[in-house]
């Protein structure tokens, strides 16, 4: 057992998503969003960078000794798998372990919108989902995943830097390809991917545009592509991948997007305040014909309305999948405004509305 496991197996018991041991600090959980010190010494450098390497593979450690910053994934048998960072900062080496989840909530346990469930069914096209670092997209991909895993009878592949939640082949076959380990980039494994009778293609995060460009294209060939993105909202993810592509390429990739794109979810984490947990609010963007029509004219201001208008399709606006957990008892006033894209509406709620200076 590695000495390191030891705040794993803290982590574990706490309901922590992270842990943060950093040198020259106390180590440090995060506990339903919060950050919270553990009673322990501050960390040498020295001692930290031991502990870390004993569980390091040998060519991390040497990419981490080249260039500060090395992903991988860590694993103990029977309590989870944790996506771990390190890095070089001011008072030497530091480290953040996320925790992964042995077991794969479905989208019930997790109390997802029902059409959250049917993207695990579309025969092919782009689905997209974003929010903050830390606000569940891997938890939500997971859960849809594991729906067509058991509902399908096709290829699936994943390619993450590094492999978050495992599945075990049931209905589908299931390969998982890390970063790094298995191939070298996404890119690389996207057109790999495309010779290799793909069904499903989960690209764990669209970072570059050789890789947004090549998820599209699969997408547009009759493969059903999911993938993540770090933005706040259906119509800024569409506005991103456009924007990513050179000025002269952006009118035939919005029309190429329009045509491939199937659904965009944004979500954001909220501590609950009648439990200890978390739940997600959800933005929801259904690819309609007059959806499409407005990404390929360029008019992705007038999605918010399209949402507002095609609840009968599943969709709906994060501000009211906001106030609908407020008006259920889930969450609390000041968080609701805190994340809320339009505070106005939210302000009747606070007791003490604050003078907010974002709205200036």
């Amino acid at each position: 057992m590695a000495k390191i496991d030891a705040f794993f197996k803290l982590m574990n018991d706490q309901g922590a998503s992270d842990l943060h041991l950093i040198a020259g600090q106390q180590p440090a959980l995060r506990v339903r969003g919060d950050i919270e010190r553990i009673k322990y010494n501050v960390l040498d450098n020295d001692s930290l960078r031991s502990m870390l390497y004993e569980i390091t593979p040998e060519d991390k450690i040497k990419v981490f000794e080249e260039t500060g910053d090395v992903d991988f994934g860590y694993e103990i048998p029977g309590l989870a798998r944790y996506r771990s960072n390190y890095f070089m900062q001011k008072n030497g080496v530091g480290a953040v372990f996320r925790e992964i989840p042995s077991s794969i909530m479905t989208v019930e346990q997790l109390g997802l919108p029902s059409v959250i469930s049917k993207l695990a069914t579309l025969p092919r096209g782009l689905v997209i989902i974003t929010g903050p670092t830390g606000s569940g997209k891997s938890t939500t991909l997971a859960a849809i995943i594991d729906e067509a895993n058991r509902l399908r009878k096709d290829h699936i592949i994943t390619v993450e830097d590094p492999i978050e939640f495992v599945h075990t082949s049931q209905g589908c076959i299931i390969n998982h390809r890390e970063v790094g380990l298995h191939t070298q980039s996404f890119s690389s494994a996207l057109r790999g991917a495309l010779r290799e009778d793909p069904d499903v293609i989960l690209v764990g995060e669209m970072r570059d545009l050789e890789t947004i460009s090549l998820a599209i294209e699969a997408a547009s060939t009759g493969h059903l592509v999911f993938s993540t993105l770090h933005t706040t909202s259906a119509a800024k993810t569409v506005d991103r991948i456009i924007e990513v592509f050179p000025a002269n390429e952006q009118a035939q990739i919005r029309s190429t997007l329009a045509d491939g794109i199937r659904a965009v979810i944004a979500q954001v984490l909220f501590k609950r305040i009648d439990a200890k947990s978390r739940c997600a609010a959800l933005e929801i963007l259904i690819a309609t014909p007059a959806v499409r029509n407005l990404i390929r004219e360029s008019k992705t201001h007038q999605l918010a309305s399209s949402m507002q208008t095609g609840k009968k399709y599943g969709m709906q606006l994060l501000d009211d999948a906001i106030m609908s957990l407020y008006n259920r008892g889930f969450i609390g006033a000041d968080e609701a405004y805190a994340k809320a894209n339009e505070k106005a509406r939210f302000r009747p709620l606070l007791k003490a509305p604050p003078t907010d200076f974002t709205e200036a």
